[in-house]
């Protein structure tokens, strides 16, 4: 059995569900049909992939399926798309969600995000190489997202990885306001600045790697086997994952986790079906601060617009 999870509200007025099914990780476009299904029929209804994972046609495949049995509709699903960084010139953002609309067999996506501040040559690896950096201009690739939402191919627009500084300076010149930043947010980095920031300006957060990365470059048990959140979880009997979820949720933090494991999607589904006290949340709270997705490889002293993870994050390291 499966809890009714919560969901929050954008500021475009839609809704979307408190728990994503990342797919981060690129698997076979069966294995991910088969993932996708399965999470579906345990109450998954936010699908989050992009661009750069390799993931969207396996997204595809599992909701054409679940739609073609009756499993849902495509308007009980909340999908994610990102922008890769080979795609910020103008020109490009379009043809680059058209591209993603085909290979998700999808008329639309519910949400289309610059996935990061970064701009490469096209066909780059990622990380790029020194030789791939381009220059970045944030507000004429914001200005094609928003021609995307205009045509009704993103019912929502917003960004990735966009520190308090970056989304604050996105804010003064956007036309339309960005519905979401999703950001590493975990216990072991909470991101309290950036979260005042959105919710200020009615913009959602969505947490990546909320429960530490873990099988990623930036990845660490630090995450779930906190004292604190071990403890926590003692308390209630339940998971660690399960406390870090709910922490989430209870935050106004939507949390998208990649986990193809049947086991493991049921396990975090079934977190909502008790709360945390506010001693809880202050001990939380009080865990100290660590970034783990630096990025150093994004940043250098020749071609890129960052010269260090401190320029990248602007600070917030």
């Amino acid at each position: 059995m499966t809890m009714k999870q919560p969901f929050f509200k954008l500021n475009t007025g839609a809704s979307i569900p408190s728990l994503g099914f990342g797919s981060g990780t690129p698997i076979s476009v069966e294995e991910m049909k088969a993932a996708v299904v399965c999470a579906i029929k345990l109450g998954y209804r936010h699908f989050d992939t992009a661009g750069l994972y390799g993931t969207e046609a396996g997204i595809g495949e599992g909701l054409a399926q679940a739609f073609a049995t009756g499993l849902v509709s495509r308007e009980d699903i909340f999908l994610t798309t990102k922008l890769k960084h080979e795609d910020h010139g103008s020109q490009d953002v379009l043809p680059a969600l058209q591209k993603s609309l085909s290979a998700l067999k999808m008329n639309y996506v519910d949400l289309f995000l610059i996935h990061a501040p970064l701009r490469t040559t096209r066909g780059a690896p990622f990380p790029p190489k020194e030789e791939d950096f381009l220059p970045v201009d944030i507000p004429a690739t914001w200005e094609a997202m928003e021609e995307c939402f205009r045509k009704g191919l993103a019912k929502a627009i917003g960004v990735s990885n966009f520190s308090t500084k970056k989304l604050h300076d996105l804010l003064q010149h956007a036309k339309i306001t960005p519905a979401v930043d999703q950001v590493e947010v975990h216990p072991l980095w909470q991101q309290e600045q950036l979260r005042d920031l959105c919710k200020r300006n009615c913009v959602q957060v969505i947490a990546w790697s909320p429960l530490g990365g873990l099988g990623k470059p930036w990845g660490s048990k630090s995450v779930i086997e906190h004292p604190v959140i071990q403890e926590i979880a003692l308390k209630h009997h339940k998971s660690p994952a399960q406390v870090i979820i709910r922490w989430l949720t209870e935050s106004n933090v939507a949390p998208v986790v990649k986990s193809y494991n049947s086991q493991r999607l049921l396990e975090n589904i079934n977190s909502f079906d008790f709360s945390l006290a506010d001693e809880d949340h202050k001990r939380i709270e009080s865990i100290a601060q660590e970034r783990l997705g630096m990025w150093d490889a994004l940043c250098n002293f020749t071609t890129s617009p960052y010269k260090s993870p401190f320029e990248l994050w602007d600070g917030e390291i």
